[in-house]
Protein backbone atom coordinates (compact mmCIF):
# COMPACT_ATOMS: atom_id res chain seq x y z
CA UNK A 1 0.00 0.00 0.00
CA UNK A 2 1.08 3.25 -0.60
CA UNK A 3 2.09 6.04 1.77
CA UNK A 4 -0.60 9.06 1.64
CA UNK A 5 -0.39 11.91 3.24
CA UNK A 6 -3.10 13.24 5.13
CA UNK A 7 -3.58 16.58 7.05
CA UNK A 8 -5.34 16.08 10.86
CA UNK A 9 -7.69 19.10 11.02
CA UNK A 10 -8.63 18.53 15.19
CA UNK A 11 -5.10 18.80 16.84
CA UNK A 12 -5.93 21.45 19.01
CA UNK A 13 -6.84 23.81 15.82
CA UNK A 14 -3.39 23.17 14.12
CA UNK A 15 -3.28 21.16 11.20
CA UNK A 16 -0.50 18.69 11.08
CA UNK A 17 0.48 16.08 8.24
CA UNK A 18 0.66 12.84 8.50
CA UNK A 19 2.14 9.63 6.12
CA UNK A 20 -1.09 7.05 6.65
CA UNK A 21 -0.57 4.04 5.01
CA UNK A 22 -3.57 2.91 3.25
CA UNK A 23 -5.51 1.67 -0.09
CA UNK A 24 -8.27 4.33 -1.26
CA UNK A 25 -10.07 1.98 -3.08
CA UNK A 26 -11.14 -0.66 -0.55
CA UNK A 27 -13.47 -0.21 2.79
CA UNK A 28 -11.59 0.01 5.99
CA UNK A 29 -11.23 -3.15 7.86
CA UNK A 30 -12.21 -4.15 11.17
CA UNK A 31 -8.79 -5.79 12.19
CA UNK A 32 -6.75 -2.58 11.30
CA UNK A 33 -9.37 -0.01 13.23
CA UNK A 34 -7.54 1.26 16.94
CA UNK A 35 -11.39 1.93 18.01
CA UNK A 36 -12.20 -2.05 18.08
CA UNK A 37 -8.58 -2.83 19.48
CA UNK A 38 -9.61 -0.47 22.21
CA UNK A 39 -12.97 -1.86 22.41
CA UNK A 40 -12.21 -5.81 22.28
CA UNK A 41 -9.20 -5.12 24.93
CA UNK A 42 -11.92 -3.50 27.38
CA UNK A 43 -14.40 -6.53 27.20
CA UNK A 44 -10.92 -8.86 27.89
CA UNK A 45 -10.02 -6.74 31.00
CA UNK A 46 -13.34 -6.67 32.15
CA UNK A 47 -13.84 -10.52 31.67
CA UNK A 48 -10.22 -11.22 33.46
CA UNK A 49 -11.07 -8.75 36.08
CA UNK A 50 -14.38 -10.33 36.93
CA UNK A 51 -12.80 -13.44 39.05
CA UNK A 52 -10.17 -11.83 40.49
CA UNK A 53 -13.09 -8.92 42.15
CA UNK A 54 -16.01 -11.99 42.60
CA UNK A 55 -13.82 -12.79 45.74
CA UNK A 56 -13.99 -9.17 47.26
CA UNK A 57 -18.23 -8.99 46.10
CA UNK A 58 -16.64 -5.90 43.83
CA UNK A 59 -17.91 -5.11 40.30
CA UNK A 60 -15.06 -3.76 38.06
CA UNK A 61 -16.88 -0.25 38.27
CA UNK A 62 -17.44 -0.71 42.51
CA UNK A 63 -13.90 -1.58 42.38
CA UNK A 64 -12.68 1.78 40.69
CA UNK A 65 -14.95 3.92 43.18
CA UNK A 66 -12.74 2.18 45.93
CA UNK A 67 -9.55 2.37 44.47
CA UNK A 68 -10.55 6.10 44.32
CA UNK A 69 -11.41 5.61 48.64
CA UNK A 70 -8.48 3.89 49.48
CA UNK A 71 -6.29 6.77 48.48
CA UNK A 72 -8.18 9.64 49.87
CA UNK A 73 -11.27 8.87 52.06
CA UNK A 74 -14.05 10.90 52.22
CA UNK A 75 -14.39 12.28 48.85
CA UNK A 76 -17.72 14.17 47.16
CA UNK A 77 -19.88 12.53 44.85
CA UNK A 78 -18.76 14.74 42.43
CA UNK A 79 -15.18 14.13 42.97
CA UNK A 80 -15.15 10.81 42.65
CA UNK A 81 -16.82 11.51 39.38
CA UNK A 82 -13.92 13.40 38.29
CA UNK A 83 -11.33 11.34 39.07
CA UNK A 84 -13.62 8.20 37.07
CA UNK A 85 -14.65 10.55 34.76
CA UNK A 86 -18.47 9.84 35.23
CA UNK A 87 -21.30 11.40 35.94
CA UNK A 88 -23.31 11.67 38.97
CA UNK A 89 -26.36 9.78 37.52
CA UNK A 90 -23.85 6.75 36.80
CA UNK A 91 -21.89 7.10 39.98
CA UNK A 92 -25.07 7.01 42.50
CA UNK A 93 -26.52 3.33 41.68
CA UNK A 94 -22.81 2.14 42.42
CA UNK A 95 -22.34 3.64 45.55
CA UNK A 96 -25.52 2.90 46.67
CA UNK A 97 -24.85 -0.99 46.27
CA UNK A 98 -21.25 -0.37 48.05
CA UNK A 99 -23.30 1.02 50.90
CA UNK A 100 -25.77 -1.87 50.96
CA UNK A 101 -22.43 -4.67 50.88
CA UNK A 102 -21.13 -2.45 53.91
CA UNK A 103 -18.10 -0.93 52.29
CA UNK A 104 -19.18 2.59 52.25
CA UNK A 105 -21.05 5.18 54.03
CA UNK A 106 -22.88 8.21 52.24
CA UNK A 107 -23.74 11.24 54.34
CA UNK A 108 -25.30 14.69 53.23
CA UNK A 109 -22.71 17.72 53.51
CA UNK A 110 -22.49 19.81 57.01
CA UNK A 111 -21.57 22.81 54.89
CA UNK A 112 -24.03 22.45 52.04
CA UNK A 113 -26.42 19.81 52.02
CA UNK A 114 -26.20 19.41 48.14
CA UNK A 115 -23.31 17.47 48.52
CA UNK A 116 -22.63 13.98 49.32
CA UNK A 117 -19.43 12.58 51.09
CA UNK A 118 -18.61 9.24 50.42
CA UNK A 119 -16.73 7.87 53.36
CA UNK A 120 -14.89 3.69 53.45
CA UNK A 121 -16.52 1.80 56.40
CA UNK A 122 -14.05 -0.47 58.58
CA UNK A 123 -14.82 -2.87 55.95
CA UNK A 124 -14.08 -0.84 53.25
CA UNK A 125 -10.96 -0.22 54.37
CA UNK A 126 -10.03 -3.55 55.44
CA UNK A 127 -10.70 -4.55 51.85
CA UNK A 128 -7.71 -3.18 50.22
CA UNK A 129 -5.88 -5.63 51.86
CA UNK A 130 -7.60 -7.96 50.37
CA UNK A 131 -6.89 -6.07 47.01
CA UNK A 132 -3.80 -5.87 46.82
CA UNK A 133 -3.34 -9.18 44.58
CA UNK A 134 -5.58 -7.91 42.23
CA UNK A 135 -2.69 -5.78 39.81
CA UNK A 136 -0.23 -8.86 40.22
CA UNK A 137 -3.04 -11.49 39.35
CA UNK A 138 -4.14 -9.69 36.55
CA UNK A 139 -0.42 -8.91 35.28
CA UNK A 140 0.21 -12.99 35.13
CA UNK A 141 -2.97 -13.25 33.37
CA UNK A 142 -1.79 -10.79 30.59
CA UNK A 143 1.63 -12.53 31.05
CA UNK A 144 2.69 -9.12 31.51
CA UNK A 145 5.62 -7.10 34.01
CA UNK A 146 4.69 -4.51 36.22
CA UNK A 147 6.80 -2.08 33.48
CA UNK A 148 5.12 -3.31 30.13
CA UNK A 149 1.80 -2.56 32.32
CA UNK A 150 3.50 0.88 33.34
CA UNK A 151 4.27 1.59 29.60
CA UNK A 152 1.23 0.24 27.75
CA UNK A 153 -1.41 2.66 31.26
CA UNK A 154 0.68 5.53 30.38
CA UNK A 155 0.48 5.65 26.65
CA UNK A 156 -3.19 5.12 27.03
CA UNK A 157 -3.38 7.84 29.37
CA UNK A 158 -1.32 9.98 26.90
CA UNK A 159 -3.35 8.83 23.91
CA UNK A 160 -6.76 10.03 25.67
CA UNK A 161 -5.35 13.28 26.80
CA UNK A 162 -4.30 14.07 23.40
CA UNK A 163 -7.68 13.70 21.95
CA UNK A 164 -9.20 15.53 24.74
CA UNK A 165 -6.81 18.20 23.94
CA UNK A 166 -7.80 18.44 20.09
CA UNK A 167 -11.38 19.25 21.52
CA UNK A 168 -13.02 15.86 21.62
CA UNK A 169 -14.93 15.48 24.44
CA UNK A 170 -13.47 12.03 25.49
CA UNK A 171 -12.16 11.40 28.89
CA UNK A 172 -14.41 14.26 30.31
CA UNK A 173 -17.08 13.58 32.62
CA UNK A 174 -20.88 14.37 31.47
CA UNK A 175 -22.31 16.93 33.38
Amino acid sequence: MPLLPYTCPTNAGRAERFQHRTDMNSAPKLSDQLCFAAYSFAHALNRAYRPLLEPLGLTYPQYLVMLVLWEADGQTVKEIGSRLRLDSGTLTPLLKRLEATGYVSRQRGSRDERQVIVALTDAGRALSEKATRVPLDLGCAMGAGREEIADLRDRLVALRDRLADAGCSVGEPET
